[in-house]
């Protein structure tokens, strides 16, 4: 089985890498514990506030940017949580206009024994997230929609996807064969990991013969971007079948993401079998005669959640999807009658609620959770917490500018919120996240700022839109989770044996 892999900054990677050392018991006071003084219950104290918390499911309308990696897939088998479909919608096209196979001035198609052996799709494979032992089964159709077209430089959300006409190809990928060296037919190039399928010969015939050097005006696709994208809409790839249980990620915009011709052409009078490519648009300034124009792209994210076990929680349960999923809402209210007094540690405890061994290494934890605040002067909206994103980068989460009001970069190694691995009171093998917010709580019991109710959640990226204006549009900060991929059952305020919880430890003045 091949080993997961999520395209996380170099710090959320080095976090996994600690998570996976530290499994011990649960240690709920242990981020940055070196500054902690010991609880003597003389001079410093320890107590856990209770907490209210509640279910949210998010009515995500999250956006795939044309440089990250894009998933198709589905999970098929998740009794908790439900069930998850993927599509990537895309144009593959002609790095120049007017385009041509072969060589300028070649009239490939002239010769009886010269023209088309086949043409392949090909997806750069990135990671997977699910049961790779199951292989899934994708199909590729054609994309039969002028709005889709039309849509340049518009980034779809994952609610969208374009109309598709017949279906061109199927295969079926093994995930634990991805890392496999393929030796092409001409025995010189080599791909991997690539998932190729490849594509009718009626469909490529239609497209080779429409090669910018053939004699037929008004059926040459290839002369420019305008006719290209109108007489080719683009691709889709979607998962068929009921048996998969896994999301596949591919990077589109990777050079190695193209569709393949290969063809046969007469060179110094010899038979040379080679091939050309078609890529991603990714050129993002208006196009040119002979540049092409950047691509139009979606990915459907579709979750169903009916008969699940989340859609009927039993008292004390809640369950975080990774984007796009759900949340939970937290609300301490005795943090609003403490006196002033030192905080020396303020901690937020998750507890995952062991399932089924199985499923749950299969169908793992999101690696990140991330914590916000109720913005209670507005409708709906949330806000960053204050002050323990990144201690060491000051930021204003009531900033109108659409500037600084997020760190550049999350401090995981102070503020927490990344999995980690323990033991429950039974013995059992589980994940926990830990949150320091004692500068936040500080703030409350000292400045006696507003008590906010939090969010917890699994984001692919932190966006606040209202905290953007016209001239500083509301910056997005890409987090540590791969779109769709984790998910995890944790206790509630009232939950006898994984309550979540909030300890402070402190001191009286």
């Amino acid at each position: 089985m091949q080993k997961r892999f999520y395209p996380l900054a170099v710090t959320a990677v080095v976090l996994l890498l600690l998570l996976n050392w530290n499994c011990t018991k649960l240690d709920t006071s242990d981020i940055g514990s070196d500054q902690l003084p010991a609880v003597d219950n003389v001079h410093t104290f320890a107590d856990t506030l209770p907490l209210i918390t509640t279910q949210g499911i998010f009515n995500d309308t999250t956006k795939v940017a044309l440089l990250n990696n894009f998933v198709i897939g589905a999970i098929n088998n998740d009794p908790l949580f439900g069930t998850t479909n993927a599509s990537a919608y895309f144009q593959l096209k002609p790095d120049f206009y007017p385009y041509y196979f072969g060589n300028a001035g070649d009239t490939v198609k002239g010769y009886s024994d010269v023209g088309l052996d086949s043409i392949v799709l090909c997806l750069k494979y990135k990671s997977f997230w699910g049961d790779s032992s199951i292989p899934v089964q994708l199909e590729v159709r054609e994309v039969s929609d002028y709005t889709f077209v039309d849509s340049l430089y518009k980034e779809h959300d994952i609610n969208y996807a374009p109309v598709t006409g017949g279906l061109l190809a199927t295969t079926t990928v093994d995930i634990r064969r991805l890392g496999d060296t393929v030796k092409y037919t001409n025995g010189r190039d080599y791909s991997i990991n690539l998932i190729r399928i490849k594509l009718p010969m009626s469909w490529a015939n239609t497209l080779f013969n429409r090669d910018s050097i053939a004699n037929n005006p008004g059926n040459n696709a290839f002369y420019n971007d305008s006719i290209f994208r109108y007489t080719y809409h683009g691709l889709a790839v979607m998962p068929v079948g009921s048996a998969a249980n896994s999301l596949i990620y591919v990077n589109l915009a990777d050079t190695t993401t193209k569709l393949e011709v290969h063809y046969r052409k007469r060179n110094k009078g010899v038979i040379d079998t080679t091939y050309q490519s078609l890529h991603l648009g990714t050129y993002t300034l208006p196009p040119t005669p002979t540049q092409p124009a950047q691509s139009s792209i979606a990915n459907k994210i579709v979750r169903n959640r009916s008969g699940a076990t989340m859609q009927f929680p039993a008292p004390g349960d809640l369950y975080i999807q990774t984007t796009p999923g759900s949340y939970v809402n937290i609300s301490i209210p005795s943090l609003s009658s403490l006196n002033n007094r030192i905080i020396h540690r303020a901690e937020l405890v998750i507890q995952q609620i062991p399932n089924l061994p199985s499923l749950d290494e299969a169908l793992s934890v999101p690696s990140f959770l991330y914590l916000d605040l109720k913005d209670t002067t507005l409708t709906d909206k949330w806000k960053p917490i204050y002050y323990d994103l990144n201690p060491g980068q000051p930021y204003d989460p009531d900033t109108k500018l659409g500037i600084g009001y997020l760190p550049t970069t999350i401090d995981y190694l102070t503020f927490g919120g990344f999995r980690r691995a323990g033991t429950d009171k039974f013995g059992n093998p589980n994940k926990y996240y830990n949150f320091n917010i004692t500068r936040y709580v500080q703030q409350i019991v000292t400045r006696h700022i507003p008590n906010y109710p939090l969010r917890l959640y699994a984001p692919y990226e932190v966006y606040y839109p209202q905290l953007g204006n016209d001239s500083y549009p509301a910056e997005k900060l890409q987090y540590g989770n791969s779109l769709a991929a984790g998910r995890v059952k944790v206790g509630s305020g009232s939950n006898a044996d994984y309550k979540m919880f909030l300890r402070i430890i402190y001191s009286n003045l």
